[in-house]
Order: structure tokens, then C-alpha cells, then sequence
């Protein structure tokens, strides 16, 4: 369990040129923040919405031009978000997507956690904004790997064996491999993929034992889950190992292995600290609030879904009087819980669907870019 030091803060922008020359201001999104908890401001929101945008690819979710805020409306504009062409292409398709539903037509806005919930709970989305290859082999174009190799046999996260490919770190560019193998017959599994980006974030795959990209994690082999249960556990690093390895003849030592993980862990930090249009890495702990903002909408309270419908709240609890609810184990300051799964029914407005989940498989993953 994270220790979680909340300090107010103020937001800065900081202006950006546009990399776009044609702008196309009908594509603006209003989202609203809903207060989740008494510490919670609009301030902590935006710093959320940063982060959660540059987990998808953004470059410049500092850019002033990018985010307006009124009151407890946040604007977006795409066009100054930081994303290359394809990733705006499909940006502007969910923003159509959202405009297109009962309560946006209605409210002229969409919930802020609903909006990042769209973005990391489904991998479809993640997976397109980010531009993750859909093949192994077509990631694997793009790097030259190294020789040698690691050999993980006590892994913190996979069930089985792993070895770990590496390229080398050139730039913020780099690229990591880890076969889940069986231990016995060297069998692959799956494999999971970390890339180290220009915008200081890490953009995560995952891949069947063909090459073929999939949405999450063969829980059998693997407690890895999504790649949004990837960004929640990696929180921007290249994580060491935690575990004591044993040596296998023909990899790397796990000392050796361990000190590559680390030399490139402490050089990205390094030169990501030196970018401009991005997050700041320094307040790392800020990525903690794209968290609050999904888990409280995930699983929101009564005052906050009374915020969100606009109904008071007593008729709120009385409407789910049949729900029990629950406290959210690493911030019980939420208070007292619903699932978003059981309560959505009761919303007066139908709002653009999103999976139940971020991090694990859900029930129902939604991909609305079909």
C-alpha cells in the first residue's frame, strides 16, 4: 500500500505551438468534474487528466491552449493535445462517439472519470491512441535487440519462467521483452512488452504466443491484467526485480540482469526530467490522482453520484438501498462504495459505455472504435 501525501496544487499551464495548422474547434470536449472526496479539488483533476493523457501519447497536456477550466467544467481541444495524426484521428472518434449519447445531448457534458475510464479501461483504446503494433514482429522492426538475455525464474507478477530481451537505451527509446515460458519444455505462453517513449511514459503490450496483440493478460499464466493494471503497477518506471533469481547457464547473471534494468531505469528518469511538454515527473506522486479519478467513478459514492445525476442525495441512497456497499481498500477516504456496474441501471441518462474494469478483465469490454 502506497503512502499517499496530498498537498494542494496550483495548476500551470504552460504554452505550446501547435503542431496542427487547421484547428477544428467543433470537436471540443466539456467534461465535468464531480468532488469525490473533501481533500479533492479541480486543481487535482486537471493534474489526473494530464497524466491520463499522456499515458495515451500525449506530448503537450501542459499546453494552455490544450485544457481551459470554468467552474467545475475542464475543456478539452484535441487539436492542442500532443497527439500525432492517428492518435487525433482517433481521439476525435470517441469525442463523436460521446457527443452522440442521451445524457451529453442532455448535459453538454461528460463525467471526467467516465472520460478516463474511456481511455484506460479498454485496451482497444489504449492500444490505438498509443499506437501499440499489432504484431510482435512489427514492434520488433523498429529495435535492434541485444544478445544477451535474462532469465527471471521467480518472477513478482508472471506464474511461470520468464526470459527478458532488451534493446538498448538510445534517447527515450527503448524496448523490453518478457516471454512467459513453461519452465520445463521452455514453452511460450504470452508475451508482455515495455517501450520507453519521447513523452517520458511507457507504452505496455501484450501478445499472444503468435505475435498477435491481445487486450489482457492470460490470468493462468500471469497476474499482469491490462495494460491499465500496467500503468497503475509500473507507475512510469522500469520496475526492478523484487525477488531473489537464481543463474541459468547461457542468460545473464541476475546481478547482471538487475543492474541493466536499473542503469536504464535511472538514465530515462534522468533525461525525461529534462523535458519540456509533459507531466512533471519530479511531483511523481501526482499520478495518484488519474487513479482517484477512475476508482471513484468505478466505484463512486452516493454524494458523488448525486453530483454526477443531479439528484439529491437521499433519494440517491434510497434508490440503492438494496446495494450493500464497501470501502476501497487503498483509499478508504472515499468512503462509503458502489460499483459502477450495479448502480449504472439507476442513472437518469444513458452516458457512453465503458468496461467495469481498468486494470482486470471486465465482463463486458467495450471498444466503441469498431
Amino acid at each position: 500500500m502506497r503512502i499517499i501525501a496530498f498537498i494542494l496544487f496550483s495548476c500551470l499551464f504552460i504554452c505550446c505551438k501547435s503542431e496542427y495548422s487547421e484547428i477544428d474547434n467543433t470537436s471540443e470536449l466539456k467534461l465535468k468534474w464531480n468532488k469525490s472526496h473533501q481533500d479533492d479539488s479541480i486543481n487535482r483533476a486537471v493534474i489526473g487528466l494530464q497524466w491520463a493523457l499522456s499515458y495515451v501519447g500525449s506530448n503537450t497536456p501542459c499546453n494552455s491552449k490544450s485544457i481551459k477550466v470554468s467552474g467545475n467544467i475542464i475543456t478539452i481541444y484535441p487539436d492542442y493535445v500532443g497527439f500525432n495524426n492517428k492518435a487525433l484521428a482517433v481521439f476525435k472518434t470517441l469525442i463523436s462517439k460521446i457527443k452522440q449519447t442521451e445524457a451529453f445531448k442532455n448535459n453538454n457534458t461528460l463525467d471526467l472519470g467516465r472520460f478516463i475510464t474511456l481511455l484506460l479501461a479498454s485496451p482497444e483504446h489504449y492500444y490505438a491512441l498509443v499506437g501499440t503494433p499489432k504484431t510482435l514482429e512489427q514492434l520488433k522492426a523498429k529495435y535492434k535487440l541485444n544478445a544477451q538475455k535474462g532469465y527471471v525464474n521467480n518472477s513478482s507478477v508472471a506464474l511461470q519462467d520468464r526470459i527478458i530481451s532488451f534493446s538498448d537505451l538510445k534517447d527515450l527509446n527503448q524496448l523490453w521483452i518478457s516471454e512467459e515460458i513453461d519452465s520445463i519444455s521452455k514453452t511460450i505462453y504470452e508475451l508482455e512488452t515495455i517501450e520507453l517513449l519521447k513523452n517520458g511514459q511507457l507504452r505496455f503490450g501484450i501478445y499472444n504466443k503468435n505475435g498477435i496483440l491481445k487486450n489482457v493478460a492470460n490470468s493462468k499464466h500471469t497476474a499482469a491484467g491490462k495494460p491499465g493494471k500496467c500503468i497503475w503497477c509500473h507507475e512510469s518506471n522500469l520496475n526492478q526485480m523484487f525477488k531473489k533469481q537464481d543463474n541459468v547457464y547461457g542468460f545473464l547473471s541476475a546481478d547482471a540482469l538487475q543492474q541493466k534494468i536499473k542503469a536504464s531505469r535511472d538514465t530515462f528518469k534522468r533525461k525525461r526530467k529534462l523535458l519540456k511538454e509533459t507531466v512533471d515527473f519530479n511531483k511523481k506522486q501526482q499520478h495518484t490522482f488519474t487513479e482517484i479519478l477512475y476508482i471513484s467513478f468505478l466505484e463512486p459514492s452516493a454524494k458523488r453520484l448525486s453530483l454526477e445525476w443531479n439528484i439529491n442525495e437521499d433519494e440517491v441512497v434510497k434508490s440503492l438501498k438494496h446495494l450493500k456497499t464497501h470501502k476501497h481498500k487503498e483509499f478508504q477516504f472515499l468512503g462509503d462504495l458502489y460499483y459502477r456496474k450495479d448502480v449504472e441501471q439507476f442513472a437518469p441518462l444513458k452516458a457512453i459505455k465503458v468496461s467495469s474494469s481498468v486494470r482486470e478483465l471486465s465482463a463486458n469490454e467495450i471498444n466503441h472504435l469498431n
